[in-house]
């Protein structure tokens, strides 16, 4: 299986209260049709969040295929899931994703590690490579007693899975901990797909690495394991990530392995923007927009 080089980047939304500049700066940057995509949420939260994810997925194209930031174009499969427009561009191939939950937003990326030759096909292993990602929040706020939920979510997991999450030494945090690692995974691994959470779930099931606890001085652990249908996917591999206690992630890498288990890294606000010579000269609209935006309501749960 080829080793190709991955990319984590992380953004916390709690370190940034964006200004009318900075906000309209990003807009600025990302394509029209995403920006009706973006005015469709109720939230600011979840604006912001899709608004960071575009800017993560730009910033990740330009810098690996050297193509100006401004000039990067997205466009959307039959499934709605994003991919870079190539063009004529001779850059190796790549595969990416973008997953957010409350402050944090994610984007994992996987780049072949030298451009493909012509005669390479499709179905190749030099191209057919992908990467999915998902982060959660390890927390629980449903209503129901934790017992009452993982009944009701009993058809998601496979008995192995559910045998795991409600070990005996685990109490309740230790389960919904697990819980949310086998979401995670689940997630990352039909995000590839391009398919959503639309597969039999408890078809698919996955054997957590238990060599150590999911803590931060160990993550990533890159032990686990994937059957489908009980047939082995020894196609797949990967990474489990704690970013700080509330926060699991995950990262699906099909037909590949990465050069090496990096952590996820955070980013700043400035270093997501290119610099433009014109920043100053944003269209009016844009700037309307971005007032528009920024009266939509918080959640409460911020």
């Amino acid at each position: 299986m080829s080793r190709h080089v991955c990319t984590r980047w992380a953004f916390d939304l709690g370190t940034w209260t964006p200004t009318l500049p900075q906000l309209t700066q990003a807009v600025a940057a990302i394509q029209p049709e995403e920006r009706t995509r973006l005015m469709k949420f109720h939230f600011i939260d979840d604006f912001l969040s899709s608004l960071i994810g575009r800017l993560l997925m730009r910033k990740y194209v330009s810098v690996c295929t050297s193509t100006a930031y401004h000039q990067v174009q997205f466009a959307r499969d039959v499934r709605g899931k994003p991919y870079w427009v190539r063009g004529q561009s001779e850059s190796p191939p790549l595969s990416f994703n973008v997953s957010h939950q409350g402050r944090l937003v994610l984007m994992a990326g996987i780049t072949a590690s030298a451009p493909v030759d012509d005669t390479d096909t499709a179905d190749n292993e030099a191209t057919d490579f992908g990467i999915g990602t998902d982060v959660m929040k390890i927390e629980y706020g449903g209503g129901k007693s934790l017992s009452d939920f993982f009944r009701l979510m009993k058809g998601k997991f496979s008995a192995q899975e559910w045998s795991y999450i409600g070990r005996p030494q685990h109490n309740e945090p230790a389960q919904l901990k697990a819980f949310m690692r086998h979401w995670c995974l689940k997630e990352a691994y039909v995000k590839e797909l391009g398919v959503g959470i639309t597969v039999d779930l408890e078809k698919i099931s996955f054997s957590v690495d238990t060599t150590h606890s999911l803590v931060g001085a160990v993550s990533p652990l890159i032990g686990t394991t994937l059957r489908c249908n009980d047939k082995p996917m020894d196609n797949w591999h990967f990474e489990e990530h704690l970013l700080e206690e509330k926060y699991c992630a995950a990262i699906a890498f099909r037909n590949c392995l990465p050069q090496d288990h990096g952590r996820f890294e955070m980013l700043r606000f400035d270093e997501l923007i290119a610099k433009s010579a014109d920043a100053a000269e944003l269209d009016s609209s844009l700037v309307a927009y971005c007032k528009e935006a920024l009266l939509k309501p918080h959640k409460s749960d911020r």
